[in-house]
């Protein structure tokens, strides 16, 4: 067994991890201000752990450590917000939650000045500059190698209504892209941030990340950002696909469903029951419909081939989930599914804010509506 397999092998899989990017604002104006520096100068040494930079200093990201229960890491979650807000407004900031920033401008974002981001602006450049973009990631702990990869190239299938339920970027430089999530396609022109392939075997999977490594076209396997990815520095399944969520019954929806869809793919892996061959062209075009289009939108099922709306394949993906749910007990977030397919997402609540009050009033609100406590 290879050092990434053993990363691989877990005592409790299923186990879950979140991550939260937030915007860093000026109080009075909303607009972006480069204060990520003073946070990490500023943080509690035993919380130290919890905090990152991402590529500008606008930004920071919060991560949960590795929790038993979604409920448990939904409280982590909760004291992580409410620290940073405590925190920011002691050092003259507010935090602001949206998969992008409504009117931020490209060329006034500072970069972090280390040598991971060093690299990625040497590589990206002028789209490095444009990728003020915000996403919650979540991890779960999958147990072995050869079912990870088998995993994640089921997982695959999901993407269109993960994406669909969680769209909250539909404002970019000042302007209403027309796209619902916007930070799907600005972070999209990285490269290696596509859907993946499928993969045969995990001995595949690592020869190209060996390759990569040894064409210099990554230092690092976490420089491959793909939708969904089989993380071989924590050993668990990673789903990137999200906007990031203003409020925490969102992120806990999005948790559980991760957290499901993981349990439900295992248990058809150990039963030769797992689909993992998908036309990718479709898969594709479910990436573009749920990031474009309302829920109402035409999709090509990329199992049985048949047209379908992106609701009716988030049906799918509540029914495939059902008993995983259950077993977690979690079924209580098919509220929360079930309320967005009614109601609209985190985005449509954004250009309903900005047709009434502006870009002005839309930037308040990504600050003055975040939830700091799960309802």
């Amino acid at each position: 067994m290879t050092s990434s397999e053993s990363v691989f092998q877990h005592d409790n899989p299923f186990t879950i991890g979140i991550e939260e990017e937030y915007m860093l604002c000026n109080p009075e104006t909303g607009e972006l201000i480069n204060r990520a520096n003073e946070i990490m100068e500023n943080i509690d040494s035993d919380l130290k752990s919890r905090y990152s930079y991402e590529l500008i200093l606008s930004e920071i990201e919060i991560n949960t450590s590795v929790c038993k229960t979604v409920s448990e890491a939904m409280e982590e979650i909760t004291f992580l917000r409410g620290n940073t807000k405590i925190l920011g407004e002691s050092l003259g900031f507010r935090l602001g939650i949206s998969g992008t920033h409504p009117t931020a401008i490209c060329k006034d974002q500072v970069f972090v000045d280390n040598d991971s981001y060093r690299w990625v602006v040497e590589q990206l450049n002028y789209y490095a500059r444009r990728n003020i973009t915000f996403a919650n990631h979540v991890h779960v702990a999958v147990n072995g190698a050869e079912c990870a990869i088998h995993v994640a190239n089921s997982l695959r299938r999901w993407i269109t209504p993960l994406l669909a339920l969680s769209t909250n970027s539909p404002f970019f430089e000042g302007e209403l892209t027309g796209l619902r999530s916007s930070r799907t396609f600005q972070f999209g022109v990285f490269p290696r941030t596509n859907i993946p392939v499928r993969f045969n075997d995990f001995k595949e999977y690592s020869r190209l990340i060996d390759k990569y490594l040894e064409t210099n076209t990554i230092t690092k396997p976490r420089q491959i950002w793909w939708k969904i990815r089989p993380h071989i520095d924590f050993g668990t399944i990673e789903f990137r696909i999200c906007d990031a969520q203003r409020t925490l019954r969102n992120i806990e929806m999005l948790s559980a469903l991760a957290q499901a869809l993981v349990y439900q793919a295992v248990e058809d892996y150990n039963s030769n029951t797992l689909l993992e061959s998908f036309n990718m062209e479709y898969l594709y075009d479910g990436l573009w419909k749920a990031s474009r289009f309302p829920m109402e939108a035409n999709i090509i099922d990329p199992v049985t081939y048949e047209v379908c709306t992106i609701k009716e394949q988030i049906e799918q993906m509540m029914e495939y989930t059902n008993d995983s749910l259950n077993f977690f007990n979690n079924s209580h977030i098919v509220k929360s599914v079930n309320h967005i397919c009614e109601n609209g997402t985190e985005g449509d609540d954004q250009m309903e804010v900005y047709n009434n009050s502006g870009f002005e009033g839309l930037k308040s609100y990504l600050m003055d509506n975040i939830e700091f406590q799960l309802n």
